[in-house]
């Protein structure tokens, strides 16, 4: 199977499309507005602490306070300290709490109430983790992490893990061994995929410019004294190189030559044997046109899908959550009805495991698949998905399908979906996705005519201006109504059809 990273690079929008052995598997864009905010650092502020949600806003600088929970809180050692010996002075139990958890975001260190790790004013470091979504902030976190080509820096924690991907045991125990010897003493590292077969001069070179990366970011801290930014994140051109280039990919293409320049330079100083599987992109059609990129976007924008059997899945995004319904469609099957459903419901289990990941759809999902009698095909259905979704690199929690059909799952969201990013509401319909018909229309317009045109005994002209598709159905479809009408209110209805005005809007002159 061959993957390919396809990178469409302009000054005003750059579009990352990972694509597995033809099929898009994943959309990043990144504009000029400044949208990707994750894993940015900033120093912030606390402005408000709210112990009844165990969280506190924090002024970094941007439109909307962000959003830190107590979960994500760190604190120097000796600080949580003073709070354990202020405490215990108050006579509270601390039974449980062990001085080894600090700093491991564990549940023993994160038992302190928010109210006594945070004040309102108070100066900290922070990192976003999700993006802001809707009307809602930007979530952050003060465990910080600074992700390198083959590993990551946790300078708040101590743990070391390696990728699970890296499944040679003997191969996980030498990189966690080379960490541990060469790791300053209360950093912690994760060691990535890439690093697999990795050398200790290679390990030990990436790890002292994170350390140096770190040092720089502490120095901004202490010499600024304002909410802003820190460090920002690489563009998102090199972070596709450091985070989505490995081993499984066998070349990135890209259509811009400075882009081009900027990544061989990193490539150069991180990841030199990748040099040869990186091309510049010089045709003539639009490189996402080329390689079928676009016609997938146009397809993602879409709330229905179809199926190749022929039936269909509609995914529909509300405020609280994303349902997905299955539909035979067309779709009428050979044998038995059982038979016909239990395949239209495997079918959409793939595709819907596609989008969710194309689309990067998080939070809750409810998928409502066709009804089937036989448990053994519902639990068939359940497995297939969670076999479908095994790839996906976003966290999912799936539980099974209940009786009714459907099946309730989590996607960790960290950034806006497809939908929500090259999409904005309708400004016809505000958001309400519908439009009254064109019969509801005309009897409005009916209603109206009868409730504002004053009645006189000399004929007069009422003019209706409409947009062309009512016109049309009120000269013809109702042509007796409007004659009965201008019998009632004694006035001669002349319908004028005016190119430019929406389905719903007209107006009435006299």
């Amino acid at each position: 199977m061959s993957t390919d990273l396809i990178i469409n690079a302009r000054p005003y929008e750059t579009r990352v499309a990972l694509v597995e052995n033809g099929v898009v598997a994943e959309l990043h864009i990144e504009r000029r507005t400044g949208q990707e905010l994750v894993g940015n650092i900033y120093r912030g502020r606390i402005v408000r602490v709210l112990p009844g949600m165990q969280a506190a806003f924090v002024d970094i600088g941007l439109e909307r306070t962000a959003f830190l929970y107590v979960s994500d809180v760190h604190r120097e050692f000796q600080d949580i300290e003073q709070i354990m010996l202020q405490t215990q002075n108050e006579g509270k139990d601390q039974e449980g709490i062990n001085q080894n958890d600090f700093g491991s975001g564990n549940k023993a260190y994160t038992s302190l109430p928010i109210e006594d790790l945070l004040q309102e004013g108070q100066e900290i470091m922070v990192q976003i983790a999700k993006e802001p979504y809707g009307t809602k902030g930007a979530r952050v976190t003060s465990h910080i992490s600074l992700p390198g080509r083959h590993l990551v820096l946790m300078p708040t924690l101590t743990h070391i893990g390696v990728s699970r991907k890296i499944e040679d045991t003997e191969e996980r125990e030498r990189l966690r061994s080379i960490i541990r010897e060469i790791r300053p003493n209360g950093m912690g590292f994760i060691v990535r995929t890439v690093s697999e077969g990795a050398t200790k001069d290679k390990l030990k070179a990436e790890m002292e410019f994170l350390l140096r990366l770190w040092d720089t970011i502490r120095s901004r801290m202490e010499k600024t004294s304002r909410p802003g930014l820190l460090h920002k994140d690489l563009a998102i051109s090199l972070r596709a190189v450091r985070d989505l280039f490995t081993k499984e990919v066998d070349k990135l293409i890209i259509d811009s030559p400075e882009e081009y320049e900027s990544i061989m330079e990193f490539i150069n100083t991180f990841a030199p044997r990748l040099k040869f599987s990186v091309e510049l992109y010089e045709g003539e059609d639009p490189i996402f046109d080329a390689y079928g990129i676009e016609m997938e976007i146009s397809r993602a924008l879409s709330n229905k899908i179809w199926l190749k059997s022929g039936g269909y899945i509609v995914i529909e995004l509300t405020e609280a959550l994303t349902a997905i319904d299955v539909n035979t469609g067309s779709y009428v099957g050979k044998r038995n009805l059982e038979e016909t459903i239990l395949k239209t419901n495997l079918e959409a289990v793939k595709e819907i495991a596609y989008q969710l990941r194309f689309r990067n759809i998080g939070g809750l999902i409810v998928i409502d698949f066709i009804d089937m009698e036989k448990k053994a095909n519902r639990e068939r259905v359940f497995l297939a998905l969670k076999e479908a979704l095994s790839k996906d690199k976003a966290n999912t929690n799936i539980l099974p399908m209940s009786d009714l059909g459907l099946i309730e799952m989590t996607r960790k969201r960290t950034r806006e979906n497809l939908n929500r990013l090259l999409c904005e509401p309708c400004c016809y319909c505000e958001g309400k996705g519908m439009l009254k018909s064109r019969k509801t229309i005309c009897y409005e317009i009916f209603r109206e005519l009868e409730r504002e045109t004053p009645w006189s005994a000399e004929q007069e002209n009422v003019y209706i201006l409409v947009n062309p598709e009512i016109a049309t159905i009120l000269k013809e479809e109702e042509q007796d109504s409007i004659l009965e009408l201008e019998k009632k209110i004694n006035k001669r209805l002349v319908i004028i059809a005016k190119e430019d005005f929406h389905l719903e809007q007209y107006e009435v002159s006299f």
